[in-house]
């Protein structure tokens, strides 16, 4: 448990300045997510139905029976990874070979996992990190406060690690004991743990790599990895599959119980939803729209999907017109039809998003989304023509991915400006050279994203909103927000906390930081035999309690 008195912080960090080398791994897979995510219009067997969320984080438990051991799990994953090494990320299947120690709940709040605590004593500037006894990576050896140290280390020391920006504010860390490691910080931070307890694809620093292993193989460690999660690993076949196998002295007594798990890539999203559907693969793991909509209408799948924040939207960029300007900002979001975007691009199910927050997320703010503007295609004509007629070019470059779903998105986007007098061009090119020179050149007016979900508000709101958040690709600023969000990661108050996020999705709101569309849809799909789906929102699955039905 997390204690400072009776306090359980969460929130978001204090990451240091953009550091633009960090974008191209985490780009190109939100650029991937994006290009799978909008989807035609309902089909003729396909009426537009709402996606089951009904089972966000997994089975239950006490209704799946007893546990089954042994089988092969064949999973069809949406990329192939890129690395096993936690400094590199990018990986959706990495937490089959590491288990994180710590756990978000399905709060969104950090639990003991393969650590049994981290506690403060003095609100927040020290954290005492206490490990579990007599865990022992793959390789034999011991998973002890130094390798915790080496592996923090690790992240702090190489300025392109994906979990560098949350080891900004660690001043100095010792190992009290061979089971005790203590954080000393820069400042309070009530969300320390927070980093601790991430997917393995944010930058997760609770993914810890055995120091032998890593000190074995040098540069080729990702290729090679060694954990304490319940798989390990046994081959990669690259762009074919990759196979891990049953560790045998797992800290978790009795499991796991599968004998090993077969991962896939099926980059093809009708392939991948095929696959499971016919039982060539037992799960799809991160479906997006398209596979969600289709599993929620099918008795013989199991959909895990939750909303979760964060989601699909376009970033004005601040720095340049028109969008330098609220007036035409506000006329682009007052265009868009919510019910022919959810009718041609989602199938008639699009969850619409308003904030940065879904609604029934305690930190959702329903002022922040009465604040945002509504449809009205007459304002957004006034509002064009008062730019028109202060000198300014309304008109602009709307970029996006070449993909066919992402065509036919920026397509109806196009339409509906049209349709209030905005010549919008199109520039549509392949990932890499979005990755490389619009996103991380800014060279944009406006551009197609898709974030999350995400289970916290850390470290995404801080990342996204902050001024130089390495994902604050339009260079929003606003101080305001940036004292709210810097107050949010600092409490160790669930109150103070709340209301902080909510005061900055109000600012976000008022200033039109973002054009909302849409929450994110990402899944797991499941045979019905598959039991012991454990999850977070962003699509990473703890395997350890995964079985197959006989």
């Amino acid at each position: 448990m997390f204690t400072s008195g009776s306090t359980t912080p969460t929130g978001t960090g204090h990451p240091p300045v953009r550091r633009r080398p960090l974008w191209a791994a985490a780009l190109a897979a939100a650029l991937i997510a994006a290009a799978a995510c909008g989807t035609a219009g309902p089909g003729i067997d396909e009426a537009p139905t709402a996606l089951d969320t009904s089972q966000p984080f997994g089975g239950d438990p006490s209704t799946e029976g007893t546990p089954a051991t042994g089988g092969i799990l064949r999973v069809g994953m949406y990329t192939e990874a890129r690395s096993f090494d936690p400094t590199i990320g990018s990986n959706l299947i990495a937490s089959a070979v590491y288990d994180s120690l710590l756990k978000l709940d399905q709060r969104g709040e950090p639990q003991p996992y393969l650590a049994e605590s981290m506690t403060t004593p003095d609100e927040g500037t020290t954290w005492l990190l206490t490990l579990r006894p007599g865990v022992t990576f793959h390789d034999g050896t011991p998973l002890d406060a130094d390798a915790v140290i080496f592996n923090v280390s690790r992240q702090r020391d190489r300025p392109t690690a994906l979990g560098n920006l949350y080891t900004e504010p660690i001043a100095g860390m010792r190992a009290v004991d061979p089971l005790t490691v203590e954080f000393t910080l820069k400042r309070p931070t009530g969300s320390f743990p927070m980093s601790f307890a991430l997917p393995f694809s944010s930058g997760n620093l609770g993914a810890i790599a055995s120091p032998a292993a890593v000190q074995k193989w040098g540069a080729d460690y990702g290729r090679h990895p060694v954990g304490a999660g319940p798989f390990a690993f046994d081959e990669w076949i690259p762009n074919n599959k990759i196979v891990v196998k049953r560790f045998d002295r797992y800290w978790q007594q009795g499991k796991p119980y599968l004998d090993g798990i077969e991962f896939r890539p099926l980059p093809d999203t009708e392939t991948r939803y095929a696959s499971v559907a016919n039982g060539d693969i037992d799960l799809d793991i991160a479906g997006f729209h398209t596979e969600v909509h289709r599993s929620s209408q099918n008795p013989q799948l199991e959909t895990y999907y939750g909303p979760g924040g964060d989601g699909e939207f376009l970033y004005f960029n601040f720095t340049r017109p028109p969008f330098d300007d609220p007036r035409m900002r506000e006329a682009v979001i007052r265009a868009i039809d919510p019910a022919a975007l959810s009718a041609t691009q989602y199938r008639g199910a699009m969850d619409g998003a308003t904030t940065a927050f879904a609604e029934g997320d305690p930190l959702y703010s329903a002022e922040a989304a009465q604040a945002y503007p509504s449809y009205d295609p007459e304002r957004a004509r006034q509002l064009i023509a008062e730019y028109r007629a202060s000198g300014g070019d309304p008109n602009f470059t709307f970029q996006d991915a070449n993909s066919p779903n992402n065509v036919q998105y920026a397509t109806f986007l196009q339409a509906q400006w049209a349709a209030v007098g905005l010549d919008v061009k199109l520039q549509l090119d392949d990932i890499a050279t979005v990755v490389t020179q619009i996103v991380q050149g800014g060279n944009f007016q406006m551009l197609h994203w898709i974030s999350g979900p995400y289970e916290n508000a850390y470290p995404f709101m801080y990342n996204q909103f902050h001024t130089g958040g390495i994902n604050n690709y339009g260079d929003y600023s606003d101080p305001q927000v940036d004292a709210a969000l810097d107050e949010a990661a600092s409490t160790t108050d669930p109150a103070r906390r709340t209301a902080a996020y909510q005061r900055a999705q109000l600012l976000l709101n008022q200033d039109l930081a973002v054009v909302w569309l849409a929450r994110a849809a990402k899944a797991a799909i499941a045979r019905p035999n598959v039991r012991g789906v454990s999850r977070y929102l962003s699509s990473e699955l703890f395997w350890g309690g995964t079985w197959l039905a006989p």
